[in-house]
């Protein structure tokens, strides 16, 4: 694919390039030639940023005397497709690529249903238990609009950057997202800590998935009392060693500069979202997951146009949630959500499988299958998991008998969803557990 730059300054400071020999201009495009690795300004050789997108090998105009014109991803083009395409991509301006300046604008000016159309549920962190939950499901976000009874620890607001590095480690490589291409890229944390107090930034960038369970930084968090009460693995992963490595999930720092975005997804496994903003402010766009979202869902993420089509047009409601400092919202399994970050921010969260939404969360990991969703991406130890829970709620199911109690509809309801999913993957997989999940299944 054809590289470019809008930020580059390092390699590009001093020196003159393409066919006008002048130097780069800071937040200038510019577009590499694929063959002499010579570089040039987009406008001196006609090709914007938008269009590099749809670029698979550029030669600049000397290379193309003898490589031929510039190559289209997927399509070998002839000089005459090439201004054809140009031309399609100018007269169709709605078409923005997801992340672009265009579309962040565009969406901005957006209008969406509220949170009260939903219901987004309002709630006193006192008021949120295990037993609310089991009277009145887990099916729409909580927002909790303060600390106050969540029993949960965060560090305060003027937490830094440079803290988190302090903490968790300079050389703690992690995965960012370009904004404007909505692309991982790798890095080491001392280097996003310079990217985030600089403040000239040429380019967005948006820190998502930094786990630090394991490092000194979790010490200062500790997830609401509810996260602990329904989560599977704090309360049913096994306490002794096991061939699997216990999923660290549920302890996640991120930050985001001013107008990041995240485009629509789904949590891995169908996990549910513990979201608390320490500094700054979020908007959240929701899509409830019924059973016609999730089909466009899977539809749209097969989709080569996935990147310029916002998924929000495909479904009839998508609804529109603000979460400011001091808040905090829990998103249950399996909803369609993207997220824009207005002010910088500094967040808190963590993801957790539970009883109450079983069913759903073992849809999304199937819907992750079909779409051949990559190993990193998934939930570690998903099925795994679910064997030690079965064990487990199977333990209480008897236990309630044997006590001539009442069995919860979310108990039974919970099991149900699992056994057919137990079977097959005893069938399909040859693991050491096989012969206990048999036994688990014929008792």
């Amino acid at each position: 694919m054809a590289t470019h730059a809008v930020v580059g300054e390092k390699i590009f400071v001093g020196k003159n390039y393409c066919i006008c020999e002048k130097p780069y201009q800071e937040g200038e495009f510019m577009i590499e030639c694929s063959i002499c690795n010579n570089w040039f300004h987009g406008k001196c050789v006609l090709i914007t940023e938008e269009n590099s997108a749809y670029i698979d090998q550029y030669h600049c105009p000397k290379c193309k005397e003898t490589h031929g014109p510039l190559i289209w991803l997927k399509l070998k083009c002839t000089i005459f497709f090439y201004f054809l395409i140009v031309k399609m991509l100018s007269i169709l301006p709605k078409n923005v690529r997801t992340g672009s300046k265009k579309f962040m604008e565009k969406l901005k000016t957006r209008k969406f249903l509220s949170a009260e159309d939903i219901p987004v549920i309002s709630l006193h962190g006192s008021e949120l238990t295990f037993d609310y939950l089991e009277k009145h499901s887990f099916d729409n976000p909580i927002l909790s609009t303060s600390t106050d009874g969540l029993h949960l620890q965060t560090p305060p607001t003027n937490f830094s950057a440079q803290a988190v590095e302090d903490l968790v480690g300079p050389m703690q490589e992690i995965s960012v997202i370009d904004v404007a291409r909505q692309e991982d890229h790798r890095m080491f944390l001392r280097e996003w800590t310079n990217y985030f107090t600089n403040q000239s930034k040429k380019k967005i960038l948006n820190l998502l998935s930094l786990e630090f369970s394991n490092s000194k930084l979790s010490e200062l968090v500790t997830p609401p009392q509810i996260v602990f009460d329904v989560s599977w693995v704090t309360n049913m992963w096994p306490n002794d060693e096991t061939m699997y490595l216990k999923p660290e999930v549920q302890k996640y720092c991120l930050m985001s500069v001013e107008d990041s975005y995240t485009d629509f997804h789904i949590d891995f496994g169908g996990t549910s979202v513990w979201y608390h903003v320490v500094r700054g402010e979020k908007i959240f766009y929701l899509i409830k997951p019924t059973p016609s979202n999730l089909a466009e869902f899977e539809t749209w993420m097969k989709s080569s146009e996935q990147p310029m089509t916002f998924f929000a047009d495909i479904v009839t409601e998508c609804y529109q949630v603000k979460i400011k400092q001091g808040e905090t919202v829990f998103l249950p399994s399996g909803w369609i959500h993207a997220v824009w970050t207005p002010k910088e921010s500094l967040v808190f969260g963590g993801n957790f499988l539970n009883s109450f939404n079983t069913d759903i969360q073992l849809q999304i990991y199937n819907l992750e299958k079909r779409i051949l969703a990559p190993n990193k991406y998934l939930f570690p130890n998903f099925e795994p998991l679910h064997w030690f829970v079965a064990s487990s709620l199977t333990s209480k199911v008897k236990d309630l008998l044997e006590r001539n109690q009442r069995l919860p509809k979310y108990l039974i309801e919970s099991l149900k969803a699992m056994l057919p999913c137990l079977r097959v993957w005893s069938r399909d997989k040859e693991v050491d557990w096989r012969m206990v999940a048999d036994r688990w299944l014929s008792g």
